[in-house]
């Protein structure tokens, strides 16, 4: 097994967690969402083989790799381009042959990334006495828990000794100075690459430690701070160390399904590294010895008919590969409108020649038009306990149906009922042979009833518009015809009250189309069922051009509010002399008592001070005849520094 390096992410150790609640729920089961299709994983192909020419070791790593998890072909050469000095031009190398160009036999993650990416190309081989000095020389005190991974993981992949115990003792100092998950994750692998004989209970046990500091998204998802290649690589490792100690990996059933379906959820990514982390993560969910989480994925198309009334459904593991042979039932089937159930406890047939599909003949129950629920179960016909997510598994589809339009009846009404109403039947598809005539004064009535043909019951519609388009201008105007309680539809135009507002009072030949349409009518259509000639009131103002809505309006003119009446002079003038009064008063008191101003001191800031109060004041009665409240506020602050 081969791993990827994803980006570096920090955790704290937390306590062994006590209880989490069991896999079933009451109600609904946790299931795998969606499985890697078959047409996915040749688009991951694509993402793989497009990384050629190869630009590193790392990409070569992820590129060769990533084709051999899933079984497609590795290319011996490639294409690489030569700068020469006079032009470009391209000459095939052997892939073996940029390997062990291109490795650094000083650096442990150059060894690991050349070694995995030979061991997978096979009949290729890096120089192990070269790579064994660099090796073995980076076991040693204060070492890191990467380098050690790299280290561990390049020996395993050459072939040469591990020294389980030395590499245990060292992986234990580094871990007490580096507790990040994805030193977790990485102590994961290095232990399940050292003989059974060492001891790993820790690490072994540290995977719920690592699990409880996932991170849940929704009720479906889980995964470690949003890093694909973090989560992968932690899976990866999880089971690897299980599968390697022969002992179930401290992981529920449901946190398994979660773990899955946030791989699926990514499945969508473009770059070699994270089709990589993609594909090693799901690769190792459907290749372990302890939990196999079931997919059950709808296959044909959403729409059940007559023409196409047998639903198919993929029951395969998260790779689309086979589980073996199954039983697959329809636990029920729930129509959404009415919460009708229409089966329950249904088995489905298995396909021919595929035997990850199942077929269920969906109109064998009588399900009427609707949309439906189907809730699906697993059993293995042989037990195994790695099967998880068997039930609950959802699956929506909706059954259409064709519609019959009958009943059909066009007639034009006097206001005043003078006259009996003139009744026109036609049948679809026909047209009414002659055109229908009517005025101002009459109303313009039609009537109908949509059947379906499967059940003959009445039905309504999404959809249904009566259409009438002049035949000269082709001017378009849409009504809603409404059902009443016996889902008789009725469309009635007042052709005189709509004259102005919906025709611009443009009398003439309209075409009459009756348009249904509904997401379970198999059969929508647009029927011409007359032509009408419509008659508006003469006076009306016609127009044989349809306005323009998008001509410029009058312009608005903005009116501002009448001044009040000022009261007159004499009232103002005697106003102010009242409020000087006062000021008079004062004066004339300081007079009389002989105010002694010898005292008052000369001084540069006594006279400013005074003549900033008197400039204040003054101010204030320029604000009152003159000035407005923005320009006063700007001579006060300077005013204001005296």
């Amino acid at each position: 097994l081969f791993v990827a390096i994803p980006s570096d992410g920090k955790m704290t150790r937390g306590t062994t967690l006590l209880l989490f609640f069991a896999l079933t729920v009451v109600g609904q089961a946790l299931t795998p969402t969606t499985v890697l299709t078959t047409i996915d994983q040749a688009r991951l192909k694509s993402v793989f083989e497009n990384a050629r020419p190869f630009t590193d070791l790392a990409s070569a790593h992820y590129s060769i790799l990533g084709l051999k998890l899933l079984g497609a072909q590795i290319p011996n050469t490639q294409m690489v381009r030569i700068e020469g000095e006079c032009c470009q031009y391209e000459r095939v190398e052997d892939n073996c042959l940029y390997l062990k160009s291109s490795v650094d036999y000083k650096s442990p993650e150059s060894l690991y990334y050349a070694s995995s990416a030979t061991k997978a190309l096979g009949k290729c081989e890096l120089s192990n006495l070269n790579a064994q000095n660099t090796l073995q020389a980076a076991i040693k005190d204060g070492v890191d828990v990467p380098t050690l991974f790299f280290v561990v993981s390049a020996l395993t992949n050459l072939g040469l000794p591990v020294n389980s115990n030395e590499v245990v003792n060292a992986l234990t100092e580094a871990l007490k100075s580096d507790d990040s998950i994805l030193s977790g994750s990485m102590a994961l692998h290095i232990a399940a690459q050292l003989s059974k004989e060492a001891d790993v209970k820790v690490i072994f046990e540290s995977i719920e430690d690592l699990v409880a500091q996932a991170d849940e998204v929704g009720d479906d998802y889980l995964q470690f701070e949003g890093d694909l290649g973090l989560t992968s690589f932690f899976v990866g490792g999880a089971y690897r160390l299980a599968g390697h100690l022969n002992k179930a990996p401290l992981i529920l059933e449901e946190q398994a399904v979660k773990f899955a379906n946030y791989l699926l959820s990514r499945k969508h990514v473009q770059s070699p590294k994270n089709a990589y982390d993609v594909v090693a993560g799901l690769s190792t969910m459907a290749n372990n010895k302890f939990h196999l989480p079931v997919c059950i994925t709808r296959e044909s198309p959403m729409t059940v008919s007559s023409a196409q009334s047998k639903i198919q459904v993929r029951v395969s593991n998260v790779m689309s590969g086979s589980l073996g042979k199954l039983t697959v039932k329809a636990d029920s089937a729930e129509r959404k409108e009415d919460s009708a159930v229409v089966l329950s406890n249904s088995a489905l047939t298995a396909a021919p020649k595929d035997n990850t599909l199942y077929e269920l003949d969906f109109l064998k129950t009588k399900a009427g038009r609707g949309f439906y629920t189907i809730d699906f179960s697993v059993t293995a016909d042989k037990p195994d306990s790695r099967l998880i997510g068997l039930s609950g598994a959802q699956v929506e589809v909706k059954v259409v149906t064709t519609v019959n339009v009958e009943e059909v009846e066009l007639s034009l009404e006097d206001k005043d009922q003078s006259t009996p109403p003139r009744v026109t039947k036609v049948t679809y598809p026909s047209k009414v042979g002659s055109n229908l005539s009517g005025d101002h004064h009459q109303n313009l009535v039609m009537k109908f009833l949509l059947k379906d043909t499967a059940d003959k019951s009445a039905m309504e519609a999404h959809q249904a518009f009566v259409r009438l388009t002049n035949k000269r201008t082709k001017q378009e105007v849409i009504f809603v015809a409404e059902p009443d309680e016996d889902h008789v539809y009725k469309f009635e135009l007042d052709i005189g009250a709509s004259a102005k507002e919906h025709f611009n009072s443009l009398s003439g030949l309209y075409a009459m189309d009756l348009v249904v349409g509904d997401a379970l009518i198999q059969n929508p259509f647009a029927w011409n069922v007359a032509d009408v000639a419509l008659k508006f009131p003469e006076d009306a103002a016609t127009s044989d051009e349809k306005p323009n809505l998008y001509q410029p309006r009058p312009e608005i003119q903005h009116m501002f509010r009448e001044p009040e009446v000022r009261p007159p002079a004499a009232v103002s003038t005697t106003f102010t002399a009242l409020v000087l009064l006062p000021v008079l008063i004062l004066l004339g008191l300081w007079i009389k008592l002989g105010v002694n101003i010898a005292n008052f001191p000369l001084s540069l800031s006594a006279i400013g001070f005074h003549i900033g109060l008197g400039s204040i004041l003054v101010l204030y009665y320029l604000f009152f005849v003159q000035l407005n409240m923005f320009d006063t506020l700007k001579y006060l602050a300077i005013l204001g520094t005296l």
